[in-house]
């Protein structure tokens, strides 16, 4: 009996052992990759709270800067400067503001991005054929998770889910995604558009 219980605790301690080093796999891939993107663009689709879609391009140039135009007719975009994250929205032809620092954004954004400190792994599974890992600021979780999707073999960023702190969520789906790529620096700074020329020149 002494042997039989050794052998189960053997058994749950080193399938225990091998999940966590999975984790720590699984964490350490992610970081490397994502430290590792530079520059992106991709074609996204949208799904909003209220099940809406809208389409659009996505930008990416890493650290601090990222864009979200949407085709036409819509013409909201969204773009990261290196230190404010600008929401444009045509219909008022307003803009809102604020601190990269202060948004889901930073997740991604930040010059050397470790998950573990003050970013949060929650969860890490995978589903819909993907390797998904949840992410929230450890000082508040509440204030709203991330969720990215990657592709493996190789790993490549395929999709992410926002959940706001009340608990709307918006996702995020990129198609013919390349990486490496040359991006000017005028799509990076926010400039309101006229209401007859395009919001930026590509």
């Amino acid at each position: 009996m002494k042997l039989f219980k050794f052998f189960i605790l053997f058994s749950i301690l080193g399938w225990s052992s091998i999940a966590h080093a999975t984790v720590n796999n699984d964490i350490t891939k992610v970081e490397k990759y994502l430290n590792a993107l530079k520059t992106a663009r991709a074609k996204f689709v949208q799904i909003d709270p209220d099940g809406g879609r809208i389409t659009g391009t996505f930008f990416l140039n890493r650290p601090g800067r990222l864009r979200f135009e949407y085709d036409p007719p819509v013409n909201d975009f969204v773009v990261a400067d290196g230190t404010l994250i600008y929401f444009y929205d045509a219909a008022v032809q307003e803009q809102s503001h604020a601190p990269i620092g202060q948004t889901l954004a930073d997740f991604i954004l930040r010059p050397d991005l470790t998950l573990g400190g003050d970013i949060q792994v929650t969860e890490i599974k995978r589903a819909a054929g993907l390797l998904q890992l949840t992410l929230v600021q450890k000082a508040d979780p509440t204030a709203g998770s991330l969720r990215l999707g990657f592709t493996e073999n190789p790993l490549q960023l395929r999709k992410w889910r926002v959940v706001d702190p009340q608990g709307a969520i918006t996702e995020i789906t990129l198609a013919d995604l390349e990486t490496g790529i040359p991006l000017k620096d005028s799509l990076f700074y926010y400039h309101k558009p006229s209401s007859n020329s395009p919001t930026y020149n590509r």
